[in-house]
């Protein structure tokens, strides 16, 4: 079971207990977050919203707030003794999904076994 939801403007696809960077979310250490833009579910059937899947909702703890990797920006034009160097670190949030709920209870149930004209010719005698 799986689901693809919009968290802070992007989208993931996200399962159970996964673990995941996304882009600063309020919230302190330890609180507990929830996503309502599912724009996808597949729990033994797949779901398409449009936009957006109703009822479902993705439940996440938020585990940490750390920063990426720093990036350096350096601009630089020949000849004209112009150079610019910066420096970003991107403020990242760190979640764990703990939940995807909203399947009314339902677990993912695995379809039938296709049965052929033969065993059910059989199973009729």
């Amino acid at each position: 079971m799986f689901a693809i939801v919009e968290i802070a403007g992007l989208q993931y696809k996200v399962e159970q207990d996964q673990k995941l960077f996304v882009n600063r979310l309020k919230g302190d250490k330890g609180g507990k977050v929830s996503f309502d833009k599912i724009l996808l579910t597949v729990n033994g059937a797949i779901t398409v919203g449009a936009p957006a899947v109703s009822g479902i909702t993705v439940e996440a703890e938020i585990l940490d707030h750390v920063k990426a990797d720093k990036v350096i920006v350096f601009k630089k034009k020949r000849r004209k003794g112009y150079e610019v160097k910066n420096g970003h670190r991107q403020s990242l949030t760190q979640i764990k999904i703990t939940g995807i709920t909203g399947f009314d209870g339902k677990k993912a149930e695995k379809p039938a076994k296709k049965t052929t004209k033969k065993a059910d010719a059989e199973s009729a005698e």
